[in-house]
């Protein structure tokens, strides 16, 4: 069974990303976290960097990103926070960061996302939702392979959303083109893409020593991802605080898993796997929101995505691999 992989591990729902890095030395090491000057993007940050990563945020708000850097307490032999621009949602920015980047990186956090905002696209025409949390972490991801590879032992960490249940990928009509806008079922696409990225990543870069996996952070109470919600009776009946289909959290207690696949000793070699609360997810099950739909960890589900992305963003696979 995979979840064999990580029974031993000693920690879960509500352990901290303070928790799952404790003792564990990160000096050395670069890691970049996507959305990190806010919620479980912040908290993973902070994680890091006090394990001695040199840590850059990657962010949209580069103010914020300051300011929050300030407020990180790094070992004494460490680099400060870095703070670099990206929008995920502009390609020319994403190509800008990876322009920019020279040496190894051995920490990638995917975490920055929206959820559930109005039907908006981006300049090309692509939904934002699938255009930000997997298209902008995609072209970002990929287009970093040779830094990651460089590392020689890095670890590409993905968050998803237990929201994926809501939605397979959708590949005649990806950006509801032909069908009317659903933002959760957009979201839900976006959080499955991100699984299939991890899935096809994890092969495909295994060669080069590169980890890759995915998770759901579990509900994470008061981050700005929710802002587009509003009232909550107006949202899945799931995003609810009484909800016991979740597991409910704050923004440390979100950012543990990411931590744990980002920096953790116990989870070396681990890779093309999803993860929530600090272990590989079992199968989900229809009615309880948890665990990772079969649709999401289909290997040809993965292989098409992949394909499909690069044409979206006119490349081809020997430009990244």
């Amino acid at each position: 069974m995979v979840s064999d992989l990580t029974d031993d591990i000693p920690f879960g729902a509500t352990s901290t990303a303070a928790e799952v890095i404790a003792g564990t030395d990160l000096r050395g090491r670069r890691a970049v976290v996507t959305g990190g000057a806010s919620g479980i993007g912040a908290e993973t940050a902070r994680a890091l960097a006090g394990a001695g990563a040199e840590v850059t945020l990657a962010v949209r708000d580069t103010e914020a990103g300051a300011r929050f850097a300030k407020t990180v307490v790094t070992p004494p032999d460490s680099r400060p926070v870095r703070v670099a621009a990206l929008d995920l949602a502009d390609q020319a920015s994403v190509a800008a960061f990876v322009d920019l980047w020279t040496g190894p990186l051995h920490i990638l956090v995917n975490n920055a996302g929206v959820m559930a905002p109005p039907e908006t696209r981006t300049a090309q025409g692509w939904e934002l939702q699938f255009a930000t949390n997997h298209l902008g972490h995609f072209a970002l991801s990929t287009g970093l392979h040779p830094a990651l590879k460089e590392a020689r032992g890095a670890r590409v960490v993905a968050v998803s959303s237990v929201g994926h249940v809501n939605s397979d990928i959708a590949f005649d009509d990806i950006h509801f083109e032909r069908r009317p806008y659903d933002k959760w079922l957009a979201y839900g696409q976006s959080k499955t893409a991100n699984i299939l990225f991890a899935v096809e990543a994890a092969k495909r870069w295994a060669a080069d020593r590169i980890s890759v996996n995915a998770l759901n952070p579990g509900r994470i109470t008061g981050t700005n991802l929710s802002r587009y919600i509003g009232d909550v009776s107006a949202a899945p009946a799931s995003f609810d605080p009484t909800s016991t289909d979740v597991s409910w959290k704050n923004a440390e207690q979100g950012a543990a898993t990411s931590v744990l696949l980002a920096g953790s000793p116990l989870v070396a070699g681990v890779t093309g796997r999803y993860f929530e609360d600090c272990h590989v997810a079992p199968p989900y099950v229809p009615g309880v929101r948890r665990g990772v739909a079969d649709y999401a960890l289909d290997s040809g589900n993965a292989a098409r995505l992949w394909h499909v992305s690069l044409d979206m963003l006119g490349r081809d696979d020997t430009a990244i691999a």
